[in-house]
């Protein structure tokens, strides 16, 4: 795949050298079915099965770059997936936490992660939107998913003076948002950022049946 990572345009406005590191290193056709495996390094989302996508790489750069991640930090993920932005955010952080409610994704993406060797990272089958509470409190946390508020619970997990980025999902005509906030004595200080469009989060209550 050497051609293709060569070749992979993620590189447009971000700038920061750990994260574009970051998107060279992981391989992202590691997380992508086989039959995607000759896309895998456009930049463009992929059908990753259960109804889910792996975002394109230059929103998980994008994201990645946004929070100003530092080694030490602690970082929540939700919305797993196959694992992919959990990777990179394993190579800039120092412990990550990804939460995935679809059992099938969480087991793959851990098996993933474990053969690629990532020992910083611990993944669970849960509810993203009541976070990993015993883990807590987490200097980010990255929602690669939409929702039409930012979950209670997870503001609740955040470092003060920690950041958030999310998309936020303003309904059909609106649209999603991908927002920037940062948890402050006062509450949270909120930054809009761009027009997105991401998988809605799951609740158990949302599932079929």
């Amino acid at each position: 795949m050497a051609a293709f990572v060569a070749a992979y345009p993620f590189e447009r406005g971000i700038r920061d050298p750990r994260v574009l590191a970051a998107l060279r290193k992981v391989p992202r056709h590691e997380f992508v079915p086989e039959a995607q495996h000759e896309r895998a390094y456009t930049d463009g989302p992929l059908d990753i099965g259960e109804g889910q996508t792996i975002s394109q790489p230059f929103i998980v750069g994008f994201m990645s770059e946004a929070l100003e991640l530092k080694a030490s930090d602690r970082v929540l993920e939700i919305g797993a997936g196959s694992g992919y932005q959990t990777a990179i955010l394993a190579e800039l952080v120092g412990e990550v936490y990804a939460v995935e409610i679809s059992e099938s994704l969480a087991q793959r993406a851990q098996g993933v992660l474990e053969r690629l060797q990532y020992r910083n990272v611990h993944v669970r089958c849960a509810d993203g939107a009541l976070g990993w509470k015993e883990a807590a409190p987490f200097d980010a946390i990255l929602i690669a998913c939409a929702a039409p508020q930012i979950p209670a619970a997870l503001v609740e997990q955040l470092q003060e003076n920690g950041r958030l980025i999310l998309p936020l999902d303003h309904g059909l005509l609106a649209g999603q948002e991908l927002v920037l906030a940062q948890k402050t004595k006062h509450g949270l200080r909120q930054e809009r950022r761009m027009a997105v469009r991401f998988v809605p989060m799951i609740r158990p209550t949302s599932r079929p049946g």
